[in-house]
């Protein structure tokens, strides 16, 4: 009331509430203390806010990763973008789309000898926590159903966006490039990993010559389905000889 007295949901109504609240991680039905939401609803919403900030702002161990990565049977090595820093990162999105000098010579050096169909890319993004999280399940999980593709290193890239991918895969000479990023943290999915397909990867390609996968973790697209909808894709970019909005997702009506 506007007195401050909490509202109270009648039971019916807590009942539906309660249903509708399984599937769904929305703030719904969290009720009013007076012109203000109760103390408990407002403490959590805090707390997620609080997530997704140390999120954006997380750094990325990428030794670890790639430790980790080469321990699975992975060829991995690590990049850099051209922002230093994760300040520059998010004041200066232009730099985490190409790579830095050290890590372009690298892949150079590479190149030669490089013979591959797909390179995949690891990149922090927005959100570090995911990457950490679900990159190597994801591409555990995928790798299998690659029969026929040559892979080359997985790059794990600091401070990189959805673009570092393009120059990544046209150093490599790859035909696709596969980027695994961290996505905007939201206030109920700080970890949410997206995965974005670029065939003919170039700098200057546009996000419309893109496919993208996104809300990959255990409490939205589950790393086998993602893995499913991935390797269809791929399949299909090699087919068609192309990705973006030409490139239709059928993924769901496989068995």
């Amino acid at each position: 009331m506007s007195d401050g007295t909490p509202v109270v949901i009648a039971p019916a109504d807590a009942e539906l509430w309660g249903r509708l609240r399984r599937f769904t991680a929305a703030r719904i039905a969290i009720g009013r203390a007076g012109g203000s939401v109760p103390t408990g609803p407002l403490l959590e919403f805090q707390l997620a806010h609080a997530r997704a900030r140390d999120a954006v702002h997380r750094a990325l161990d990428a030794a670890a990763l790639v430790a980790q990565l080469r321990a699975a049977g992975w060829d991995a090595l690590g990049l850099h973008s051209a922002a230093a820093d994760r300040g520059t990162y998010i004041r200066r999105p232009d730099l985490g789309r190409i790579l830095d000098d050290a890590s372009r010579a690298a892949l150079e050096s590479r190149a030669p000898g490089c013979a591959c169909d797909v390179v995949f890319v690891v990149a922090d993004g927005l959100s570090a926590l995911a990457v950490e999280r679900h990159a190597l399940a994801v591409l555990e999980q995928v790798r299998p159903l690659l029969a026929g593709w040559r892979l080359g290193p997985v790059c794990v890239t600091e401070q990189g966006r959805v673009a570092v991918g393009d120059e990544i895969g046209a150093l490599l000479g790859a035909r696709l490039a596969v980027l695994l990023i961290g996505e905007r943290p939201g206030l109920s999915s700080p970890d949410s990993l997206g995965i974005y397909l670029t065939w003919n990867p170039l700098p200057g390609r546009s996000n419309a010559e893109r496919n993208c996968i996104s809300n990959v973790r255990p409490e939205g697209l589950a790393y086998d389905r993602a893995a499913r909808k991935l390797a269809q894709l791929m399949n299909e970019a090699r087919r068609l000889g192309l990705t973006g909005v030409d490139l239709k997702d059928t993924a769901g009506l496989l068995a």
